[in-house]
């Protein structure tokens, strides 16, 4: 039986001591808070209780993982779990690149969506022949958290240590997916405000990444707004869109009318898809990969390290943008 500490234990943390409690390969033996009474018979505040886990989650604020990463790496044989993204400044991503092999293949960085559905379908219209050459591509994600009585006095919303918190909890998986599935874009845009006027962080992001090819993607990330779910792949034959929880093709381009004015392509194919299950399928999916290289006594590969530290460094060049 595989045996995980985890550091944190409220909203996202605690998505994952779900997730933990449901594995059936793995036991929860340490829940930890540098400060808090956690009530909970796991709960510690001594950091070392969790050396003597199989693998360790870091679900805390993101200016605090490199410290642990450190602590684990140098303290203990734990595989680490971390969430995304590793570190928010340049000195911190500096440190992560120069640990040695051996180190980083004991990291694993949470950007889940790799494991998602959505991933999937990203990766399947990238090379449709229905879709033809990607253009742009849309995505809108965003709900109200900003309005919710516990977010002013979170870390989220707490703009002296993570100011871009929207950038790096939300708007950083699609921004991973785009560079995991077109690989690094050529120029970017980052346009962030605090539009709920609650905390003092940036609650909604706009980002503009530009491609070698041509191609153009729009990330909209807001805490600040109703729940909406949103892609739209636009190509030269066909556009994809997965809105209300409804996934569509439409294709082909050349369709007329009898004065022959292009019309609108006909629906090609329609199916489900749940955005809220998938993000928790990926979680679930992701949780397992780490659980499973434990149980193997294996090691993570050093491109999903390199991939992290690509993704994290064009994070904090978006940071640089709006200080």
């Amino acid at each position: 039986m595989i045996k995980l500490g985890i550091i944190g234990h409220r909203n996202h943390p605690q998505r994952l001591i779900d997730l933990i409690e449901k594995n059936k390969n793995c036991k929860l033996e340490v829940i930890y808070h540098p400060e808090k009474i956690i009530e909970n018979k796991k709960g510690t505040n001594d950091l070392s209780d969790l050396f003597k886990c199989d693998g360790v989650l870091i679900a805390s604020p993101n200016h605090t993982h490199l410290q642990y990463i450190i602590k684990f790496l140098n303290s203990s044989k734990v595989k680490i779990f971390c969430e995304k993204p590793p570190v928010n400044n340049e000195k911190d991503l500096k440190i992560l690149e120069g640990l040695s092999s051996e180190h980083k293949q004991r990291i694993f960085f949470n950007f889940n969506f790799r494991f998602s559905d959505f991933s999937n379908e990203v990766k399947k219209q990238k090379n449709s022949s229905e879709l033809g050459k990607i253009i742009q591509i849309n995505m809108v994600f965003t709900h109200g958290l900003a309005f919710k009585k516990e977010y002013e006095n979170s870390w989220r919303s707490d703009g002296k240590n993570n100011l871009h918190s929207i950038l790096d909890t939300l708007a950083i998986h699609y921004i991973d997916l785009m560079n995991f599935h077109f690989g690094k874009s050529k120029d970017s845009i980052y346009l962030p405000y605090l539009n709920s006027k609650i905390g003092t962080s940036f609650d909604t992001a706009q980002i503009l990444l530009k491609y070698n090819d041509g191609m153009v993607v729009n990330i909209l990330t807001s805490y600040a707004a109703p729940l909406v779910n949103e892609l739209s792949i636009l190509g030269t034959n066909g556009f994809f869109t997965i809105r209300d929880n409804i996934a569509s093709i439409y294709s082909p381009r050349d369709n007329f009318d009898k004065n022959r004015f292009f019309i609108s392509p006909p629906l090609k194919d329609k199916n489900k898809f749940l955005m809220k299950d998938d993000y928790n399928d990926s979680l679930k999916k992701s949780l397992s990969y780490f659980i499973n290289i434990i149980e193997k006594k294996d090691v993570f590969d050093l491109s999903e390290f390199d991939s992290s530290i690509l993704t994290n460094k064009i994070i904090i060049n978006l940071h640089s943008q709006n200080k």
